[in-house]
């Protein structure tokens, strides 16, 4: 079965939670004030798209292709990006509720947090390395046997990563934050 392909397109205030965003190839498309709650992005493919004030909570994204893409003031809780396509996975967050959602085994080197909630995310197993998370809230982020080398956590807060099951070589962190590299030894800093 072939897909659509639209390119160049802006869409503009549309509630898609109600009726799906039509199955198709999105490229140079802009996506403003749109709701995608509960939607399913599933075998979809997009390329050189922005997101600006979205609501794409709860979607489905098995087999979503996500190239180049950039979200700016979106809402994305509880998404499963390890059920994306990893091919060529590009992909930025400007300003962003990312919390409960999920990036298990994924290779985020060309991804880009910048000023977001992440609470309660999951980096299991994932590659980090060279990414910068700038200003970006950590509470309950999950680093599990994740490569954390070269990343930058000097402007974020909340995190706790155990540096015995991570490989953190190289990792920037600040001075205020080093509290988050000892939570698990339940010691007082003053």
């Amino acid at each position: 079965m072939n897909k659509d392909y639209i390119e160049d397109k802006d869409f503009q205030g549309i509630d898609f939670s109600d009726k799906n965003l039509t199955k198709a190839d999105y490229n140079n498309c802009i996506f403003t004030n749109c709701n995608f709650l509960n939607s399913d992005f599933s075998d979809m493919n997009f390329e050189e798209c922005i997101f600006i004030n979205c609501d794409l909570s709860l979607s489905k994204t098995f087999n979503t292709t996500f190239r180049n893409i950039k979200f700016k003031d979106c809402k994305l809780l509880g998404l499963h990006f390890e059920n994306c396509i990893a091919f060529l996975f590009s992909i930025g967050f400007e300003s962003c509720l990312l919390n409960l959602s999920s990036f298990y085994k994924m290779d985020l080197k060309n991804t880009s947090f910048k000023e977001c909630s992440l609470k309660e995310v999951d980096f299991t197993e994932s590659d980090l390395t060279d990414l910068v998370f700038n200003k970006c809230d950590l509470t309950e982020t999950i680093f599990d046997n994740t490569i954390l080398e070269k990343v930058d956590f000097r402007t974020s807060y909340n995190y706790s990563i155990d540096l015995e099951i991570n490989r953190i070589n190289k990792a920037k962190f600040s001075k205020e934050g080093i509290t988050g590299l000892l939570n698990k030894y339940n010691i007082d800093i003053e």
